[in-house]
């Protein structure tokens, strides 16, 4: 297949989107067929979208998608031309649901989407309840924003959702037939490491729990600590590491390790990560957030997670770790932990399920093989209709000179219009 990749940032650049951008495109690459990364500039108003992305992380962030919404049409121009060629079989998109506002799709030429999370659905979430908005004036054009994910949504051919949540949650607010989203589980953003031995914890031993994360309160970080304090006062030797943050100083003791800034791209720093997934016992992150690589990342090294059930976290009790219901705090994620300490031959058994859950379901080749044969699909039930509507079209043509042919179908071409993901509203 030939495959147009469009986001709003490059995926060479394995630190944006939390390397998920990367991922996918690298996915896409070496499982489902050719791909060529679209420009990702604005065309005739780059200079606002070089301004945007010059403010501070907070402004930029929220400023650039409902920028790209508003002045769509003139930034789709250059997407639009570069379809216009024929060349591609499918156009994905990743992560930016704007990038594919006001651009116009060949007729032929299969629209497929990822993401981890849509805007509204995520606003409207208790993920989103838990991380109040800093942008006074965005609540004002939700209902505008909202509209415009409509538009593109509903102009998907397919979309590939990573949880059970988003699927769901999006074919429901937006009314998406039953054959547009699939649930496909994302990879670790990790290099497959080879099988481990299964984990263990031994009477008497250390317990040495994990956070990954550049926010240490975002992912919960207080209440990794205040397990590590509860299991401590039981009476077992509890560690904590701390990868990608700083916590207060009033969470770090002698028990805590902090390795606030490791770059995987770095080889030094990858082998300090991979050595902190080895030797922990459970990686306790009761964040709110839509998906977390982490999480994929400690079932590869059959690491047991410990989180809450919010949003799509790819964990499954009992296989991979044990997500509680929101609220729970650290005496029940204590509680978990200190009955796996009490049966050394269960946690032995969560570890060998948990890589297991990783080669099966949380990794990139299991994605690619995937999205490669519902994209097959998809390309070859429109070739077949442009193949119909092709003999339609030469029909009609011999009709008009001398009439009809018996049963020849009529009105074939009108099934193939160009489209485009914004028609036209009086806000743009």
């Amino acid at each position: 297949m030939r495959i147009a990749y469009l986001s709003d940032m490059c995926p060479l650049d394995t630190n944006l989107y939390s390397g998920g951008n990367a991922r996918i495109y690298n996915a896409l690459k070496a499982h489902v067929g050719d791909v060529d990364i679209l420009p990702q500039d604005w065309g005739q108003v780059e200079p606002l979208r070089r301004a945007i992305f010059s403010a501070p992380d907070a402004m930029n962030i929220r400023a650039r998608w409902r920028a790209h919404y508003l002045l769509r049409r003139a930034i789709g121009q250059n997407v639009s031309a570069i379809l216009a060629s024929g060349r591609y079989d499918v156009l994905f998109g990743a992560y930016a649901l704007h990038s594919l506002a006001g651009v116009h799709v060949p007729p032929g030429t299969v629209t497929a989407f990822t993401s981890d999370a849509v805007q509204t659905v995520y606003r409207t979430s208790e993920i989103g309840e838990a991380h109040p908005s800093m942008f006074p004036l965005g609540r004002a054009l939700d209902g505008w924003a909202e509209a415009r994910e409509r538009e593109v949504l509903q102009s998907l051919d397919v979309a590939f959702w990573p949880s059970e949540w988003l699927c769901t949650a999006v074919a429901d607010r937006y009314d998406l037939g039953p054959a547009v989203g699939h649930v496909v589980e994302w990879g670790a953003n990790i290099a497959p490491p080879p099988r481990p031995e299964p984990k263990h914890l031994t009477p008497g031993g250390p317990v040495n729990l994990l956070v990954i994360g550049r926010d240490w309160h975002a992912k919960g970080g207080p209440v990794a600590f205040e397990t590590l304090q509860t299991l401590r006062a039981c009476g077992l030797d509890a560690r904590l590491v701390v990868i990608g943050c700083t916590p207060p100083a009033e969470h770090v003791t002698e028990q805590v390790t902090v390795l606030s800034e490791l770059n995987k791209a770095v080889p030094e720093d990858l082998a300090r990560f991979e050595q902190a997934l080895a030797e922990a016992h459970f990686l306790v992150q009761p964040s709110f957030e839509s998906y977390g690589f982490a999480f994929c990342e400690a079932s590869a090294y059959g690491l047991p997670s410990l989180c809450l059930r919010v949003g799509g976290v790819p964990v499954r009790d009992g296989l991979n770790g044990h997500a509680l219901a929101p609220g729970a705090g650290a005496a029940s994620f204590a509680g978990i932990i200190q009955g796996y300490a009490a049966a050394p031959e269960r946690y032995a058994a969560l570890s060998l399920s948990a890589r297991d859950m990783y080669e099966t379901r949380l990794n990139w080749p299991a994605w690619g093989a995937r999205v490669r044969s519902l994209l097959e699909q998809k390309v070859d039930a429109v070739r077949g209709l442009r193949r119909v509507a092709s003999r339609g079209l030469h029909r009609t043509h011999v009709r008009g000179v001398g009439g009809a042919l018996p049963g020849a179908p009529t009105g074939l071409v009108a099934q193939l219009p160009t489209r485009q993901t914004t028609p036209v509203d009086p806000l743009a």
